[in-house]
């Protein structure tokens, strides 16, 4: 059986195929996803582990994306059922933990384990199933994901299953011994050994009444046998490795087998657990009043990006409870630039997050922070934000920026997003205007997106006459006093970095001049 609760055809694998973007740690910080995976409330640290992954690997195809949409539609439609199996896929991996631990393995200590945990995981099994059959019944269940989980847990482990398992764990307990046979090699030393199966008839030893004191007559044997006299310590060893040898195969069987079901509930725990993480994450921000929207993923090549209500829900999980939220709409099109501009404290950061931020849940299979939201499915989402002084003097600031670049360069692949923030902004105007020019038109020609928040005039304005660039700007109105949405617009010379001054040091003064 399979978990197919993020993938159609096979499990979660962070540490395989759902491995993170290249330069997540950046892209962690710039979009500040920390307070996103925060306010998704993880129920344990798998989940918390998932759900960071699984933000960190977008997936790359539309299909992919709306298959985990379905299952976490249902997830949302059944909320409480999706919390039951979490809690029994969980208690399950914690009984089987609480097993004593082999500190020192042998066959023997090995398959005791084994057999332990096989125990403990078949009987939650078995409570599984009947908890997916009832559940199996309610209406509305949709997606493929969990349809086919309750399927595989009807049709592959069924009564006689459960009855087969059984009987074997009672043989692999060697009540009534252990049964070996062998050939004599050299030496006289015993090969190929082959675990038999102990006489099904013979007494159990639990069931052994006590020996007569007086036996009625001599006992015949019905096989040779000999008794290791007490303190013959050589032989002992020698029957403990005869032992040892005809257990191995079997011990390292049943601890597969075991290993194999133990796999199994926690890719069923940690599955669940990212849904519930969506869960806790849509209710913190519906909880707000703000819109939530199931994004359209898009075709690679369709090189569109259009929003309607569009926020930041970093910013909304950490806003006071009476700030409102200003929500932009965006329609990009097919542009591969989209150029930000405006007044200083304007919310164009805000803005860049919002979009990289969307794009990443959409990618990730969930919801999106925005009434509507459609976009290109990306193959990478990268981040190239200004940075502190660098405290080890080892780079200026510049040049820290311009290798930062080319680390992101060796990675970008056609058809990525790039949200460059205030980049080489370090040396002046003119300079920095050249360098971003320069790596803007390049990157765009190899089909990379691009979305620009910059105060370089110089370059947001030569880009005024070119069809394949989108400009906007943070608007402002005539008081000074800004709204905090983004909107289309011609860049311009000023920052209105005055508008912050007055608001400091108040309107009587004048911003001295230089």
């Amino acid at each position: 059986m399979d978990v197919r609760l993020l993938h159609s055809d096979r499990e979660f694998a962070p540490d395989t195929a759902d491995r993170p973007l290249a330069h997540s740690g950046d892209l962690t910080d710039d979009l500040e996803l920390d307070t996103l995976l925060a306010a998704m409330d993880p129920p344990d640290e798998a989940a918390a582990a998932t759900a960071r992954a699984a933000l960190l690997a977008p997936l790359r195809t539309p299909d992919e994306i709306r298959y985990r949409q379905r299952v976490h539609a249902d997830a949302l439609a059944h909320e409480s059922a999706v919390r039951e199996l979490h809690t029994l896929a969980a208690d399950a991996l914690e009984r089987e933990r609480r097993l004593s631990i082999v500190l020192y393995p042998t066959p023997e200590s090995v398959l005791r384990r084994a057999v332990n945990s096989l125990d403990v995981l078949t009987e939650r099994l078995r409570a599984l199933r009947r908890l997916a059959a009832r559940l199996a019944a309610q209406d509305g269940w949709a997606s493929e994901g969990f349809t086919g989980l309750f399927a595989e847990l009807d049709g592959e482990v069924d009564d006689d299953w459960f009855r087969e398992v059984a009987r074997h764990l009672k043989e692999l307990q060697f009540r009534r011994g252990i049964l070996l046979s062998a050939r004599l090699g050299d030496g006289g030393r015993a090969t190929e050994l082959a675990l038999g199966r102990p006489d099904p008839d013979a007494p159990d030893p639990a069931d052994r009444k006590p020996a007569r004191r007086f036996p009625l007559g001599p006992r015949r044997p019905d096989t040779l046998s000999f008794t290791l006299p007490e303190n013959d310590d050589r032989n002992a060893k020698a029957l403990e490795e005869l032992r040892d040898r005809g257990l191995n195969s079997v011990a390292d069987a049943v601890a597969t087998a075991a290993d194999h079901l133990r796999d199994w509930f926690a890719a069923l725990h940690r599955e669940l657990g990212f849904h519930l993480c969506l869960l806790n994450l849509r209710k913190r921000l519906a909880d707000r009043g703000l819109p939530l929207c199931t994004p359209e993923p898009l075709q690679p090549g369709t090189a569109a990006l259009a929003a309607r209500d569009l926020y930041d829900p970093g910013l909304a999980l950490t806003a006071d409870a009476s700030t409102a939220i200003t929500r932009n709409d965006v329609e990009a099109g097919g542009a591969p630039l989209i150029l930000v501009t405006g007044a200083n404290q304007g919310g164009k950061s805000t803005f860049l997050r919002s979009v990289g931020t969307a794009q990443l849940l959409l990618q990730c299979g969930a919801f999106a922070p925005a009434a509507e939201f459609r976009a290109e499915v990306r193959t990478g989402l990268f981040t190239h934000y200004r940075r502190r002084e660098d405290a080890t003097m080892t780079h200026g600031k510049l040049e820290e920026e311009l290798a930062r670049m080319s680390g992101i360069a060796d990675v970008l692949a056609p058809g990525a997003l790039l949200l460059c923030n205030e980049s080489f902004a370090a040396t002046n105007e003119r300079e920095g205007s050249e360098i971003a020019r320069e790596i803007l038109t390049a990157l765009t020609a190899s089909g990379v997106r691009i979305v620009f928040v910059t105060h370089l005039f110089a370059l947001a304005d030569g880009f005024g006459g070119d069809a394949d660039a989108v400009r906007l700007r943070a608007e402002r109105r005539d008081d000074g006093t800004r709204t905090f949405r983004i909107v289309p617009g011609d860049p311009l010379p000023t920052s209105h970095g005055e508008d912050v001054y007055k608001r400091v040091f108040g309107t009587a003064g004048a911003a001295p001049h230089p």
